[in-house]
C-alpha cells in the first residue's frame, strides 16, 4: 500500500508539473505581474495594455485577470490574445469620458463613424477571445445621461465638438436622427473587421449602449454569457452586424432595449458598405425584459439572409420576434427560420413583420426599398397581448410567409396587410377580442386547420379585407362560433373551401355588398 501511495505521489507531482509547464508554454500573463491593482485603487488601463502588448510580442496568449476589482479605461485586443476573467474577478470600467479618447473607427446604429473607444475593441485581429466566469462593469450611468432619452438636445462640449471634427464626410441616414444630437455612446464590446472571436462564460452590466457590437466580423461565437442591462436607454445585448457565420447559444439576456439583434448598416452607409448579415444560428437562450426578444433590423440596409432562431424563452419582452424596417433602408430580409420557442407576458406582438416602422409615404420601387421575404415560424406556445403583425408596404408586399403548429393565448389575433402568399397550419389562438385572422390587402392566403377553443362573441374567425386568392381547409370550429368568414372590400375574390366541418358554427359567411364572388365554403 505505501508503494502505491508513494507511486500516487508521484503521478501527482509529475502530472502538475505537466499543467503547470502547459501553462507557461501557452503564454498566461498576470496583469498584477505589470502593475495592475485587484483592489480597484488604482487604474490598470496601463498595465493591461502592457500585459497585451507582451502577449502579443509573443505570439499571442492569454492576460489573466485573478479574482478582485479592477478599475480600467478602454482594453484593446490584438491577435492571437484571449482575455481571462476567473471567478470573482470583477473589471470596473471608468466613467471618465477623456479615457476613451482618442477617437477610433467605428460603428453606431448601422452609420460608419469615428468614435470614443468602445470598453473592449479590436480592430482587423483574428483568433481574440474574452472568456471566463468573472464580471464585466460599463457603469454606464454617466453616459445614459447623455442619451436622447433624457435629453432632447445635447449640450455643446469639447467630445461633442471632437465627434464634428472627425466626422464632417459621414454619410448620415436618411432619416432624421443621431446625427442631429453629435454626441454618441460607445458599445461594450465591439470588434471591427475580426475572424474568429469567442465571447464566453462572463456576466456583463451597465453597458453604456449596446452590448457586444461585432462588425464586418467572419466566425463569432457567443456562448453561456449573462447580461444584465436593467432601465438603460440603447442596452441592446447582441448586436452582430454585418457578420458572416454567426454562433449564439446558452445566453441569458435582460435589457433595456432589445435583447438580441441583427443587423448590417443603416441606409445609404449601409447600403455602401454592402456587407450583409448572414449564416447565424441563436439557440438555447433565454430572454427577460427588453423591447424585443430576437429582432431583425431596423438597421438591415445590406441585407439578412440565411437566419435559425430555435429553442429560446422570452419572458417580458415586449414583443417576441420582430423584423423591422422602413422606406430608405433598401435591403432584403430572407430566409429565416424560427422554431421552438416560447413566449409568456408578451406586452405587444409576440411576431411582428413590419416595413412601415417609421412613417413615410409611397414611393417608386429603388434601392431605397426594404423587403421581407422567405420567413417560416413553426412549434411556438405564446402567452400575451397580440398573436402577429405583418405590415408590409403597398409597393413591396412582405412575400411567402409560414405559420405552423402554434398555440397562443392571446388577447387578439393575427393582423396581416400588404401581404403575398401567406400560409397557417395547425394554429390556435385563443384570444379575446376581434378575428383569429384578419387579413387586408393580401394575395394567396392560405388557412389550414385555424381555430379558437373560445370563439369571441359576434366575432369572425376569420376576416377578409381585400383578399386575392384564399383557400380555407380543414376547419374545424369550436361549438359557440358565431360567424366563422367575413369577407369586404372590392377586391376579396376566389376564396375557396376544402374539407371543412362547419356543424358547430351559426354563420359560415358574412359578405358584404361590394364582394362581387358569391363565397361558399364546403
Amino acid at each position: 500500500m505505501k508503494r502505491y501511495t508513494k507511486l500516487g505521489l508521484i503521478l501527482t507531482i509529475i502530472v502538475t508539473c505537466f499543467y503547470v509547464t502547459t501553462a507557461s508554454a501557452q503564454g498566461h500573463y498576470n496583469v498584477l505581474k505589470y502593475g495592475a491593482k485587484n483592489d480597484s485603487s488604482k487604474l490598470a488601463t496601463e498595465s493591461i495594455k502592457k500585459a497585451i502588448a507582451a502577449a502579443s510580442k509573443a505570439g499571442g496568449g492569454t492576460v489573466y485577470f485573478p479574482a478582485g476589482k479592477y478599475l480600467t479605461g478602454p482594453i484593446h485586443l490584438k491577435s492571437n490574445i484571449t482575455i481571462y476573467i476567473e471567478a470573482g474577478a470583477e473589471i470596473h470600467f471608468s466613467d471618465n469620458f477623456d479615457h476613451y479618447l482618442p477617437m477610433v473607427k467605428s460603428r453606431w446604429e448601422g452609420t460608419d463613424v469615428m468614435n470614443f473607444s468602445p470598453l473592449f475593441y479590436a480592430i482587423n485581429a483574428e483568433n481574440i477571445a474574452i472568456k471566463g466566469r468573472g464580471l464585466i462593469d460599463g457603469h454606464g450611468k454617466k453616459w445614459w445621461a447623455y442619451s436622447e432619452v433624457h435629453v432632447k438636445k445635447i449640450p455643446t462640449s469639447r467630445w461633442q465638438e471632437e465627434f464634428k471634427r472627425l466626422n464632417k464626410d459621414v454619410l448620415a441616414p436618411d432619416l432624421p436622427g443621431w446625427i442631429e444630437r453629435g454626441f454618441l455612446r460607445p458599445p461594450f464590446i465591439q470588434t471591427m473587421d475580426c475572424k474568429n472571436v469567442l465571447i464566453e462564460g462572463i456576466t456583463i452590466t451597465n453597458s453604456p449602449f449596446w452590448t457586444i457590437n461585432p462588425q464586418y466580423c467572419d466566425n463569432v461565437t457567443i456562448s453561456k454569457v449573462t447580461i444584465n442591462n436593467p432601465d438603460s436607454p440603447n442596452s441592446d445585448g447582441i448586436n452582430p452586424e454585418s457578420c458572416r457565420n454567426v454562433h449564439i447559444s446558452d445566453c441569458h439576456i435582460s435589457t433595456g432595449d432589445d435583447c438580441i439583434t441583427i443587423k448590417s448598416g443603416k441606409d445609404r452607409s449601409g447600403r455602401k458598405a454592402n456587407v450583409p448579415a448572414e449564416n447565424y444560428t441563436i439557440t438555447n437562450c433565454t430572454m427577460l425584459s427588453g423591447h424585443g426578444g430576437v429582432v431583425i433590423g431596423s438597421e438591415m440596409s445590406a441585407g439578412v439572409r440565411r437566419v435559425t432562431i430555435s429553442n429560446c424563452v422570452f419572458d417580458g419582452t415586449d414583443r417576441g420576434l420582430r423584423i423591422k424596417s422602413a422606406r430608405g433602408r433598401g435591403g432584403v430580409v430572407e430566409d429565416i427560420r424560427v422554431n421552438n420557442v416560447i413566449m409568456r407576458n408578451i406586452r405587444d406582438q409576440a411576431i411582428v413583420l413590419d416595413l412601415q416602422y417609421a412613417t413615410t409615404t409611397v414611393e417608386p420601387v429603388s434601392e431605397r426599398t426594404p423587403a421581407f421575404r422567405n420567413i417560416h415560424f413553426s412549434n411556438i406556445t405564446a402567452h400575451g397581448n397580440r398573436a402577429g403583425y405583418l405590415n408590409g408596404l403597398e409597393e413591396m408586399p412582405i412575400e411567402n410567409v409560414s405559420f405552423n403548429n402554434m398555440n397562443m393565448d392571446m388577447q387578439t389575433g393575427f393582423r396581416i396587410k400588404n401581404s403575398k402568399d401567406i400560409e397557417f397550419h395547425n394554429v390556435r389562438v385563443n384570444n379575446k377580442k376581434g378575428p383569429v385572422v384578419e387579413a387586408e390587402n393580401v394575395v394567396g392566403l392560405q388557412i389550414d386547420d385555424v381555430r379558437s377553443q373560445k370563439p369571441v362573441a359576434g366575432e369572425a374567425i376569420i376576416e377578409l379585407t381585400n383578399v386575392e386568392g384564399a383557400i380555407i381547409q380543414n376547419a374545424f370550429p369550436a361549438k359557440g362560433t358565431e360567424v366563422y368568414l367575413k369577407a369586404k372590400g372590392a377586391k376579396t375574390s376566389d376564396i375557396v373551401g376544402k374539407a371543412n366541418h362547419f356543424g358547430n358554427v351559426k354563420t359560415v359567411v358574412i359578405q358584404e355588398a361590394d364582394v362581387k364572388e358569391k363565397i361558399k365554403l364546403d
